[in-house]
């Protein structure tokens, strides 16, 4: 318990404090838009980094070579709120991700969010929905990477399982040209949901995989980009469950 006490207050503090620092960061962007981007970019990592450290997570991560320079489509299995905390902590560049619509109604959280690009998804509208996946393929032909979790919410099933990838999801990649780099996550649903609401110290297994261009892939494959991907990280997740 003592671990989510500390990891709770830290969320708190961090948002209060981060009142003014948005006035500040506010003021950079007047004079500089990509040094104010940058800045909020940081300076959220270095929080999700003090969490990571809180929480007790023992990171290993494998293939971060694989993440080109430019923009690319980061694509995940989703099984804790933690594996947003953790990739995004990574992440070198620019990256926008996209939750879910009820992220917004969370004072604060949600203005760090818009601030770092990220995009709201509205399951249940499929007009807005494509504008939301419009405006995620604006970003990346602008410089800024994306990172959505294809299964379209948390799975709450078996360890190694995985829910049905949607396709809309890789339409970023497929219409923007930009490569689409797998992260295979293991493990971190031990960190806090299979033991609600305790925090326990936990390894997590992260890989990168290779690059993936549609374009690259045949009609077949292209036609079931979500399930050909789908099988990419299962195999990862399997492989990389004797290194939990």
């Amino acid at each position: 318990m003592i671990r989510l006490i500390f990891v709770a207050l830290f969320v708190v503090l961090f948002l209060i404090i981060g009142i003014p620092v948005l006035g500040i960061e506010w003021l950079i962007g007047k004079v500089s838009k990509k040094t104010m981007d940058y800045s909020s970019l940081r300076l959220v990592q270095w929080a999700f980094n003090m969490i990571i450290k809180l929480a007790g997570i023992e990171l290993t991560v494998i293939g971060e070579e694989n993440i080109s320079e430019g923009p690319v489509l980061y694509i995940g299995n989703h099984r804790s709120y933690f594996d947003i905390v953790i990739t995004y902590a990574r992440c070198k560049n620019l990256t926008g991700y996209i939750a879910k619509k009820e992220m917004l109604s969370i004072p604060l959280l949600r203005t760090w969010m818009k601030r770092l690009y990220c995009l709201f998804l509205d399951r249940e509208n499929p007009k807005e929905g494509l504008k939301t996946i419009l405006q995620a393929i604006d970003y990346v032909k602008h410089g800024i990477s994306i990172c959505i979790f294809p299964e379209g919410t948390r799975n709450k099933g078996e360890e190694l399982s995985l829910l049905p990838f949607h396709n809309g999801s890789f339409k970023i990649a497929e219409k923007t040209g930009c490569p689409i780099i797998p992260m295979s996550l293991n493990n971190t649903c031990d960190i806090f949901e299979g033991h609600f609401p305790f925090i326990k110290k936990t390894h997590v297994i992260l890989e990168y995989g290779k690059p993936i261009y549609p374009k690259e892939l045949d009609k077949d494959e292209k036609k079931r980009i979500g399930e050909y991907c789908s099988n990419i990280i299962s195999e990862t997740i399997h492989k990389n469950q004797a290194l939990v």
